[in-house]
């Protein structure tokens, strides 16, 4: 039996995704079958949800819809209850480096305000907050490139370039998969940070499940091709996560659900 994602009552809803139907090569190849998510808006506050599930289930798929840049074979995606649009207050970070390596970081930062139109003058202002804000104060004139910048500090311009364009959702495709371990622990508690200050609704795609039951409020969980949601865990933890979380029994017994469940799926496919 699937697993519904939905319910009867009237809610608002940020993302909504129903009867997606994912194929290629004339539907010879399905990614993804009868597939429905349903996210719902939480104002003042945001939501964090975290897609776990096997390479090459269409995880990335799922944001490339909500962020406009593919269409499904088949079914709906809504933003807001309405169809995807240029209108959209979406931003996306990926796992490779998206920064303009022949800019500087104010420059990328401040990039989406120069598209509005915006004088360079207000736009650095704005750009040099919120270089400081993710922690890159000194490095605004550096090139946005490696080796100039590490691995993490090119996350984080992207992560501010996304945020200056004051999204409703931020879209994360495993943004911290290429980082060392201390640095993917210091991205994720800039990240909690950025969620508590601005509260846009984050859909994040990792592997990490530390990781996923650390940052999130719920994780759901994908089979594999053809893909579909087949479990829902929601994270009862602390709304303020610190490091301490990660210490807390409570947090452990979380961690081996989540393994518990994936082990299943695979074991099922």
């Amino acid at each position: 039996m699937a697993l519904e994602f939905f319910d009867n009552q009237q809610t608002n809803n940020i993302i909504e995704l129903r009867n997606i139907h994912q194929s290629y090569e004339n539907g010879k190849v399905e990614i993804i079958k009868n597939l429905d998510l349903l996210i719902e808006d939480k104002p003042m506050q945001g939501q964090f949800a975290v897609i776990l599930g096997m390479s090459g289930c269409g995880k990335s798929t799922l944001l490339r819809y909500i962020a406009g840049l593919q269409q499904p074979t088949e079914g709906t995606v809504l933003v807001k209850g309405k169809p995807v649009s240029k209108q959209n207050r979406v931003s996306m970070v990926f796992q490779q480096y998206s920064s303009l390596p022949w800019m500087t970081v104010l420059e990328n930062v401040g990039l989406g305000l120069q598209f509005q139109g915006i004088s360079k003058k207000e736009r650095d202002e704005r750009a040099m907050e919120m270089i400081q804000l993710v922690g890159l104060d000194g490095h605004q004139k550096k090139y946005a490139q490696y080796p100039n910048l590490s691995g993490g500090q090119l996350q984080r311009v992207a992560i501010a370039r996304s945020l200056m364009s004051n999204p409703e959702i931020l879209l994360m495709d495993e943004p911290f998969g290429a980082l060392d371990v201390k640095t993917r622990l210091q991205m994720q508690d800039l990240l909690i940070g950025i969620w508590e200050k601005f509260s846009p609704t984050i859909l994040f795609v990792t592997h990490d499940i530390q990781e996923a039951v650390y940052l999130a409020d719920d994780i759901y969980i994908m089979k594999h091709a053809p893909s579909h949601f087949v479990k829902h865990i929601n994270v009862d933890l602390p709304f303020n996560r610190t490091r301490e979380t990660k210490r807390l029994a409570h947090f452990d017994e979380l961690v081996h659900q989540v393994e518990d469940a994936m082990m299943q799926i695979d074991a099922e496919n």
